[in-house]
């Protein structure tokens, strides 16, 4: 009997202490608040999200849109990633005043610099609107007037909500279309730099160590949210003060150690953990392969300009880094795929829901589900090649066909709704276009273009293909278009956009690089995507039926919601783990690391000299381990993803004790299938970012803002 109880309370702690997921933070009672207390959590789900009362989520702000970012001090003062707001630092940055390879620092409020369209977004609360955006949906025939309908009950819901004067609401769908939540939200608009270490420090291992551990990045900055005088949105104004959160963390000096409970809140940008095998197999084998090979072609030509000459280097270290990112995340989430067997635990998975779909006699609604995925999935397949193909070489990858693709727009908006609609377009792409071509260098993009136009030719379905591009001598197009397309220039650009929209797009029309832009996007409109939407209309209708259906037949499993850009809660451990066959990582990396891998003058691997210094002298301040060493990242096994760049990870307590900025490489497959034996995400330790900004940068106003938690054997150095 004393045996039986012990295996009961193992199951019952095993069941409440598992990790993973993405979950909303109003949903965490029951429970999510039991597992994460099992794992070591020692506060509540209140303290975690409450509309009344400050908490956690009023400290997390959705980042430029695609990051996240946390409140550290009653003075507005903001963490983030370095690579969120390298945007920012390079733009203030020119070869004369290179804040990307010195840093920036202020050391007083007034030398804080504004950031022309920046803005960070507070969620005030989360409201489950789902019944009001069905009404009259669930009865209407096809899925396109579902899909319209839906639309416009959440048009009709987000203009009529209560809200206050400067707030806005949003609207998104979960479980795959089953749940609709809106979000009230505060956007503020005056967001100025703060403070930023250099390259060699905050992008310390660059593209090589990219997704990898041990990580030796210091991956941070700093940024101050101004509000009005009564502490709401404004617009940039000199007279706008430093806005006072409801919420900020204190900082933990205190450290970490393995199977520490580790918490991460932020905004997760896309997941499709509920994908079918079909649909994984394709990715595995068809879409990253053709992705990878694109961008591994960009990037060869764009490291290479980039080595060479500095201006350049500024030029392209953003584009290049958002480049790089992505071509590497998809070779490590192939592998993690193809190492963890994902196709066959989900096909394993599937047998179980057809099983359970004939057991409850429901075959008439989820009977065919899973044949009809295959079809779609087989039927799409050289149109989803096709796409790829499309976006990554037209619209990404090549820059003057991404230029040229604007422009085919604009003569589309011409074609549908005339020349007011025309010229407003066109005025402001002018302006757009201004700051794009001031990154743009024409010689790097030749380059980029032909390795690109080649691949697109070879590779893409030939069905598709227009005739520009049938058996095309990539070398000769490549020389023809640079050398006489006005796109290659702002300047001629502008000529090009001179005049009113008929001789506008006459001289279009007579542009090489357009003629050949508008050959391929003709095609790919007219032969492409009408089949490739059709047919992904109809998977979304089957992945919507097919979610409800596991929400149904497997009541008792952690089923978490897709990520979809919204303020998520995740939970795990701090925890090594086991990559391959004799190889053991240990959870924490330390600053021996930095200068283990210290290559002077190098791109990726040089270090400052003070940073050396420090380290010589063992100068780490009260932010050391108990062995005298400075602790640098560590891993945990919290479900992240893109859009997690710059979240808070927090202790039992609530306190920070890290700043999430990627994940193991093979753990990039938890988009798709996450495994606590594979998947870890990549944090800074605060007490390394606290040591840069105190011992290395001198930053004390800063520290001197912050509540910062030591130790309580630390004296005060």
């Amino acid at each position: 009997m004393k045996f039986l109880k012990l295996l009961l309370v193992l199951v019952v702690f095993q069941v409440q202490a598992q990790q993973g997921g993405m979950w909303i933070p109003s949903l965490l009672k029951g429970t999510n608040e039991k597992e994460m207390k099992a794992l070591g959590m020692k506060i509540s789900a209140d303290d975690i999200y409450s509309v009344n009362n400050s908490s956690l989520k009023d400290a997390v702000p959705h980042f430029d849109g695609g990051c996240t970012a946390e409140m550290i001090s009653p003075k507005g003062l903001l963490l983030t990633n370095h690579h969120c707001g390298y945007d920012n630092i390079q733009s203030h940055s020119t070869v004369e005043n290179d804040y990307l390879t010195n840093g920036f620092w202020a050391y007083k409020m007034d030398e804080e610099l504004p950031n022309k369209d920046l803005t960070v977004t507070f969620i005030i609360k989360i409201e489950d609107v789902t019944t009001k955006i069905f009404e009259g949906v669930l009865n209407l025939p096809s899925e396109s007037d579902k899909q319209k309908k839906i639309q416009q009950n959440i048009a009709a819901l987000n203009k009529s909500y209560a809200r206050e004067a400067w707030q806005e609401t949003m609207i998104r769908a979960f479980y795959d279309g089953n749940q609709y939540l809106l979000f009230v939200t505060e956007t503020f608009k005056d967001v100025r730099l703060v403070g930023a270490p250099p390259s060699s420090i905050g992008k310390f291992g660059s593209d090589t160590d990219n997704w990898v551990w041990p990580r030796h990045t210091g991956d941070f900055s700093l940024f101050r949210i101004y509000a009005d005088k009564n502490n709401r949105p404004a617009d940039y104004s000199k007279d706008n003060v430093p806005y006072k959160p409801k919420h900020f963390f204190p900082v933990s000096a205190k450290g970490i150690q393995e199977n520490d409970f580790t918490m991460v809140m932020g905004y997760p940008g896309r997941t499709q953990e509920y994908l079918p095998s079909f649909a994984v197999e394709q990715i595995v084998n068809d879409l990253n392969p053709a992705k990878i090979e694109i961008r591994d072609a960009a990037l060869k030509v764009q490291d290479g300009f980039m080595r060479k000459d500095n201006a350049i280097k500024i030029q392209y270290a953003s584009k290049y880094a958002g480049v790089a990112n992505y071509w590497k995340k998809w070779i490590g989430e192939t592998k993690g795929l193809k190492k963890s067997n994902a196709v066959a635990v989900k096909k394993d998975f599937e047998k179980k829901f057809q099983e359970r779909v004939n057991k409850a006699g429901k075959q008439a609604e989820y009977g065919t589900i899973l044949a009809d995925f295959e079809k779609n999935y087989k039927d799409i397949r050289e149109y989803a090649i096709a796409r790829d193909y499309f976006t990554e070489v037209v619209l990404r990858n090549s820059e003057i066909l991404s230029f040229g693709y604007r422009l085919y727009q604009l003569e589309q908006v011409y074609n549908t709704k005339g020349e007011q609609a025309f010229n407003d377009r066109k005025n402001n792409l002018i302006s757009g276009f201004e700051g794009l071509y001031k990154d743009y260098n024409a010689q790097v993009d030749e380059k980029v273009f032909e390795q690109l136009i080649n691949l697109y030719a070879t590779k893409s379905p030939k069905q598709f293909l227009p005739e520009s591009l049938n058996n095309v001598n990539a070398s000769a197009l490549t020389a023809s278009v640079f050398s006489s397309s006005k796109l290659t220039n702002f300047n001629s650009l502008k000529e090009l956009l001179n005049g009113d929209a008929k001789s506008v797009l006459e001289k279009l029309n007579q542009d090489k690089g357009y003629q050949l832009v508008k050959s391929i996007a003709d095609s790919y409109q007219k032969n492409v995507a009408p089949k490739f939407d059709e047919i992904n209309l109809k998977n979304i209708a089957l992945q919507r039926t097919y979610m409800k259906g596991i929400m149904e037949f497997f009541p008792n499993d952690r089923i978490f919601p897709d990520a979809n850009s919204t303020l998520r809660v995740t939970y795990g451990k701090v925890k090594g783990y086991k990559p391959s066959d004799a190889v053991i990582y240990e959870p924490v990396s330390y600053l021996d690391g930095v200068i283990e891998k210290y290559i002077p003058g190098d791109y990726e691997f040089d270090v400052p000299k003070k940073l050396i210094d420090l380290y010589n002298a063992k100068d780490y301040g009260r932010y050391a381990d108990k062995n005298g060493k400075m602790p640098l990242a560590f891993i945990a096994t919290n479900h992240t993803t893109g859009g997690n760049s710059g979240s808070p990870a927090l202790d039992a307590k609530g306190n920070l004790i890290g700043l999430n900025f990627d994940r193991v490489w093979e753990g990039t497959m938890s988009d798709i299938y996450y495994s606590p034996e594979i998947c870890r995400n990549i944090m800074v330790d605060a007490r390394y970012i606290l040591f840069v900004i105190d011992k290395f940068a001198g930053a004390k106003n800063l520290i001197e803002e912050m509540t910062i938690v030591y130790p309580k054997s630390q004296k005060a150095k």
